[in-house]
């Protein structure tokens, strides 16, 4: 049964709160059951529940609105559902005065505590991804693997009997620009379409492996517990919990440190994580699909990758190819990007391609692969008259910028050219500089001159 979370009951009817935790079980919560009050908020905070039930009238000499003010005072975010035999609101007002979720009055209709709980478990799931969202780049506006070569449709099939029979790890290689997120996306969306709930928020969460620090990664994918370090004031979900019954994507997983890579191999492994500093494992119910554009096999035998999470990685594995070796897709991504710009600038009598500039593009060798050919074909929509052909003449080899009759700016065309080895590089300046023939120095000058994000 699938797992839906963690529920922790504090109620002194034991009766009640025992038959309440037996219907959740059934359900596929996961459950924990308390009578009494005392030294109850560290037990919850160390358990870390996804919701917690708490009854407002408590034999103790703390009562449930006692220790509903504790939690928010001490930044827990868990949501609660109060429960009362009360016949009058009061009580409950109260209580959704201080920062509960909801409340139920006793006796119970188990179906309606059913609703409550689901209502409740998937806002906050929405509330995660929308903050998790907001601390990061929008998704792409691509949603899938566009092309008819026989080199995509043999990796749409193949995608397609990963997601049949549900595939919880998978891994994508390829050159950078080759739409591996893109394919990662049409893997999720193939897995849950099948769905009963099809309709309900399944989250799909992107982690840059290069992007974050090296002293937040742990943190940011595994989560924390209060107090596990300075700066750590709440407890905090890791983008693992984030993904729980969707897709998590470690994107550059070839550059994740040796020390997390033992972690990871853990997480896929046994199917539950552990917040740093917490004592508990939560369980995971999540699909992982990594992706790189290093060769893992020599990254093992240069002992920068371990073994073990590269076999563990590479049970279903995809690789796409370049672009230069599906040439007879770029028609189809031409067109396909033309709408998707079109429609995101608002223009409505796009200028098709000459017969000259699409015989170009064919022949162009993309280094940048679908990733250069979308970056150049946004310029054409928005500037209109752009020669799409004129960044990537060739001549013996060598890439070069056409002049034109009216004359340019030459700063303009190296801003642009770094702009592109960006773009090209994920935004790695490292990558980047090697592009450009620079220094990484000579590099971060040019980003900070020309004000390039």
């Amino acid at each position: 049964m699938k797992h839906k979370g963690r529920i922790f009951l504090v109620d002194d009817d034991l009766l009640i709160i025992s038959m309440l935790s037996r219907a959740l079980k059934k359900e596929g919560y996961e459950t924990q059951v308390h009578s009494s009050a005392q030294g109850i908020v560290p037990k919850i905070a160390e358990w870390q529940p996804d919701l917690l039930l708490l009854d407002i009238h408590l034999d103790d000499d703390l009562n449930g609105l006692d220790i509903l003010e504790e939690l928010k005072k001490e930044k827990h975010d868990t949501p609660v559902i109060m429960l009362t035999a009360d016949d009058t609101a009061e009580s409950a007002i109260k209580a959704m005065k201080i920062g509960a979720a909801d409340y139920l009055t006793k006796p119970f209709n188990i179906e309606e505590v059913k609703i409550v709980i689901n209502g409740i478990l998937k806002k906050a799931k929405l509330r995660e991804e929308v903050e998790y969202l907001r601390k990061t780049e929008e998704a792409k506006a691509q949603k899938d693997m566009v092309g008819n070569s026989p080199a995509i449709r043999d990796i749409l099939d193949k995608a397609g009997k990963l997601a049949e029979v549900r595939a919880n790890t998978v891994l994508l290689t390829g050159e950078s620009g080759t739409g591996k997120e893109v394919l990662a996306r049409y893997i999720h969306n193939m897995l849950h379409a099948g769905d009963p709930g099809e309709t309900e928020y399944i989250p799909f969460i992107t982690v840059n492996c290069t992007a974050l620090p090296d002293n937040l990664i742990e943190s940011e994918l595994f989560g924390h517990a209060k107090y596990s370090f300075t700066d750590a004031k709440a407890d905090k979900k890791g983008m693992f919990e984030l993904a729980n019954g969707g897709t998590i994507l470690l994107d550059e997983i070839g550059d994740m440190r040796l020390d997390l890579q033992s972690k990871l191999l853990r997480v896929l492994e046994e199917r539950v994580v552990r917040r740093l500093g917490g004592k508990v494992d939560i369980p995971l119910d999540v699909t992982v699909i990594a992706t790189t554009n290093k060769d893992l096999l020599t990254a093992v035998d240069e002992k920068e990758f371990r073994g073990d999470l590269f076999f563990r990685l590479s049970t279903f594995h995809l690789e796409i190819p370049p672009l230069r070796e599906r040439q007879e897709d770029i028609p189809l991504l031409v067109s396909h990007f033309f709408n998707l710009f079109a429609s995101k600038y608002f223009k409505k009598d796009v200028k098709g391609l000459t017969a000259d500039e699409e015989r170009d593009l064919c022949s162009y060798d993309w280094p940048g692969n679908v990733r250069e050919l979308r970056n150049v074909l946004e310029r054409r929509v928005v500037l209109e008259n752009m020669d799409v052909r004129g960044p990537f003449k060739e001549k013996r080899g060598t890439h070069y910028v056409v002049l034109p009759p009216t004359g340019l700016a030459l700063e303009e065309v190296e801003k642009d050219l770094i702009k592109q080895a960006m773009a090209m590089a994920d935004n790695n300046q490292t990558k980047a500089a090697k592009l450009l023939r620079m220094t990484y120095d000579t590099l971060r000058y040019q980003v900070k001159k020309y004000k390039i994000n």
